[in-house]
């Protein structure tokens, strides 16, 4: 038997032992928690440093409510329609959009009938014919889109010395995608006082460096939308940047619409899964086997 004393002793020493556990827990919680917060910090900082060139890296565009960018969000087909009309009679003047064909239009925004027509409005050269000599054709659905420069060295020279880039991928070659060159096109204004842009540039707080050398060509009533919507400078943008966003992504909505197909279909499989575990297996998972042995080991048969 244990004497009072002895157990008084180990009842100190057990409470000791537990408030220096307790202390080394609260300790070791308190340095994962900074630590944490010092990665978070640094991290933060590094991803929205503040520094004094930040004219260079250009404005941070804001978050526009594009249908397209939501979880299950697809594409306003008649928004990319309007789009393309805003293309063909703005930006088709200088860039090209090489990836798109006349073909892919159809069913997206255009009848077969429509798209064809189209088409057929410009001249492809194509050949060589019989006698070995090139000829110009009207263009069809398996065309692409007309590019307005033969090439590089004529766009620079009618650019004064800047390229126009493709349009057919640009939505997911820039940072930000559809809300940076939604906030681009709509983002030209007059340098602020003590910022000069040199002849030929025009300033947008949005573009790294500040100067870009495409000038303003969206503003309201530029084009007319044959559906009555209304052709304010905003609507224009937002419709030539959605159809510029399927340009880059075609597949978005049957990618979109595959995934939730997918999503519906493991989820029933894993129920099914669970059901089955829960009803079929569980009586082997919680059967007992009981060996009983013999009384009589000995006894002879």
């Amino acid at each position: 038997m244990f004497s009072r004393g002895a157990f008084s002793a180990f009842k100190q020493a057990t409470q000791g032992a537990s408030a220096k556990l307790s202390a080394h827990n609260v300790l070791l919680g308190a340095s994962v928690a900074t630590a944490f917060g010092s990665g978070a910090s640094l991290y933060y900082l590094n991803q929205n440093a503040a520094h004094a060139n930040m004219e260079a890296d250009g404005l941070h565009p804001a978050d526009h409510p594009f249908p397209q960018k939501k979880l299950f969000g697809t594409f306003d087909h008649a928004s990319i329609r309007r789009g393309f009309h805003v293309f063909k009679e703005v930006c088709a003047a200088c860039h090209s959009l090489d990836l798109i064909y006349w073909r892919n239009l159809v069913d997206v925004a255009y009848t077969e009938e429509e798209a064809r027509l189209m088409a057929s409005e410009y001249q492809y050269t194509d050949g060589p014919d019989d006698k070995g000599a090139m000829f110009e054709r009207p263009g069809k659905l398996t065309d692409p889109m007309p590019r307005p420069y033969p090439n590089e060295e004529a766009a620079r020279a009618a650019n004064a010395g800047a390229y126009p880039p493709d349009l057919s991928l640009i939505t997911k070659a820039r940072h930000h995608g559809v809300d940076y060159i939604y906030s681009l096109l709509t983002g030209y204004c007059d340098p602020p006082a003590g910022v000069e842009v040199r002849e030929g540039l025009n300033y947008n707080p949005y573009f790294p460096g500040g100067a870009i050398a495409m000038a303003q060509n969206i503003f309201d009533g530029v084009v007319e939308f044959e559906d009555g919507t209304p052709n304010t400078a905003s609507q224009i943008t937002k419709d030539v940047v959605t159809f510029l966003n399927w340009a880059a992504e075609p597949e978005l909505d049957d990618r979109k619409k595959i995934g939730v197909k997918a999503i519906l279909l493991f989820s029933t499989l894993t129920a099914l899964a669970l059901w089955i575990k829960r009803n079929r297996w569980q009586t082997l998972k919680t059967r007992k086997i009981v060996f009983n042995p013999p009384k009589n080991w000995n006894r002879k048969n």
